[in-house]
């Protein structure tokens, strides 16, 4: 299936996908024709059109990694007049509901597919968070959830959310507060009590940078909480210190009969990226391939759209909810941070005080 790349910022992960064999030739890309987009071009042989009109007719799919109308980009607009050619179309995340609503429109009027793709969620810890989260529901009831994020990526963490509780629905929040470094609010996620802390900051000339975290989240049951700590791990879990009923009678603590006094604080589910460098180079584009593999099962069986459309324009929905509460985003500036892991003291074994 011949396909196209859209965008050449984020786009590049999706250029760094495609030279693995997932059924795809990749066929060119389309750019406004700046200096990078070119070198792309020149990096994978392939042309670089500067509109839609001069794809090929031959061209089956396409991927549109540009931002879209909610981030004042012309992602939904180049997704739209793709779907017009008949080529299907994985969507990079964010749209807005509306612009969601016209592309899913689009798609059954000319016959095809349209997938947005949220990314994160086909990382290998989430995946393993929420494979282990799904085992948790299996064992017994989750009783609350606490989550961290940044805003720009707010959608996709309710994504994961959503995924590991198994519904997005019943979901609500209330009204936000503390300062915009984290804004919090309260409410409900897939039924369960949700905290969720979200950096509501913004770099105007660097959005992709200034965010202090991408996705951290705690669920939490009876016996324990499950842990991931980033996007890219590690993910832990974690039991509950409960005093058994010996304790009380016991002259020190230690003489419980208890076993459960006696088991891990914490057990490791799944490791944390080697580097940053991993991340970007070897993760990333190994979860863009991930949700390809989906986009070209859906075309390639004719798997009914409306399901994956509904949870998307539900997912637009909830990000916007919170979005309306969070308010507007502190504007920042700022400079490339002085990494710390370099300076050993600051790690060096020390004795309580």
């Amino acid at each position: 299936m011949r396909i196209v790349v859209c965008g050449t910022d984020f786009g590049r992960i999706y250029l760094s996908a495609l030279t693995a064999t997932l059924g795809f030739e990749l066929a060119g890309i389309v750019a406004r024709g700046g200096e990078r987009s070119h070198r792309c071009a020149k990096e994978y042989g392939v042309p670089l059109y500067t509109s839609v009109a001069e794809v090929p007719d031959d061209v089956r799919a396409a991927c549109v990694v540009v931002g879209a109308r909610i981030n004042g980009g012309p992602g939904g607009v180049l997704a739209r007049e793709l779907m017009a050619r008949g080529i299907h179309v994985l969507q990079e995340h964010p749209l807005g509901e509306d612009e969601l609503a016209e592309c899913v429109r689009d798609a059954r009027r000319h016959g095809v597919v349209h997938h947005v793709n949220s990314h994160y969620v086909h990382l290998p810890a989430v995946a393993a968070f929420v494979d282990a989260a799904r085992r948790l529901r299996a064992q017994g009831e989750v009783i609350g959830v606490e989550a961290q994020t940044s805003f720009l990526v707010l959608y996709p963490l309710l994504d994961i959310l959503a995924t590991a509780l198994g519904r997005l629905r019943p979901f609500d929040v209330g009204d936000a507060g503390g300062p915009a470094l984290f804004r919090v609010v309260t409410g409900v996620v897939g039924g369960v009590p949700l905290a969720l802390r979200v950096q509501n900051q913004l770099h105007p000339g660097d959005r992709d940078n200034g965010a202090h975290l991408l996705h951290r989240i705690s669920l939490y049951t009876p016996g324990g909480h499950l842990h991931l700590a980033d996007a890219a791990g590690p993910v832990t879990w974690h039991s509950r210190l409960h005093r058994p009923a010996d304790y009380a009678t016991s002259v020190t603590v230690g003489q419980s009969a208890d076993p459960d006094l006696d088991l891990p604080l914490g057990r490791a589910v799944h490791p944390a990226a080697a580097s940053h460098r991993e991340v970007v180079g070897t993760l990333w584009p190994a979860a863009v391939r991930t949700a390809l593999r989906h986009f070209r099962d859906a075309v390639l069986e004719g798997v009914d759209p409306m399901p994956h459309a509904q949870y998307h324009l539900a997912l637009a929905r909830a990000t916007k909810r919170i979005t309306d509460r969070l308010g507007p985003p502190e504007l920042v500036t700022g400079t490339a941070p002085v990494s710390l892991m370099a300076y050993d003291a600051l790690f060096a074994k020390g004795e309580p005080r």
